[in-house]
């Protein structure tokens, strides 16, 4: 896929088992899994964080397959899923950290460019989700930012 704000063509990404079981030789069972997933979650672990323990330490290959799920829809029905999408604050602590460093450098053209950018993904990524119900209608970049930053 192309990058959207550079002129770059993107990196190829790898596959996806085409299965949809867990593996034979996959020791993790969903019941082991919950408790530890939770726990996680409830400690501030961002989901992507969590896949990648899971992925690295526990061996679980592939966190839909074992738990019947995504881990999101895992979350959400465990009530343990963030308020915020992580992605969004992710990229509003990126923006933060630009009007940080602009703070200082005031002549930094290329980081002014780029926070528009991030900004720019931001307010598209806040629409897309207050249309599907996951922010509030009236919700506001602007105005939820000293909220979210941490």
């Amino acid at each position: 896929m192309a990058r959207l704000h550079s002129k770059k063509k993107g990196k190829a990404g790898t596959k996806r088992p085409k299965s949809k079981v867990a593996p034979n030789w996959s020791d993790e069972k969903k019941a082991e899994l919950t408790p530890l997933i939770v726990k996680m979650s409830k400690e501030g672990v961002p989901q992507s964080k969590i896949g990648l323990y899971l992925r690295d330490q526990k061996g679980v290959p592939n966190i839909r397959a074992t738990l019947g799920m995504t881990l999101g829809a895992f979350l959400k029905k465990e009530n343990a899923a963030p308020e915020y999408p992580e992605d969004l604050l992710s990229l509003i602590r990126k923006a933060e950290i630009i009007k940080t460093h602009l703070k200082t450098s005031k002549k930094d053209l290329h980081n002014k460019v780029k926070l528009s950018h991030v900004e720019s993904k931001i307010h598209r990524l806040s629409k897309y989700y207050s249309s599907k119900g996951i922010l509030p209608k009236g919700w506001n970049y602007a105005n939820q930012v000293s909220l979210i930053a941490k």
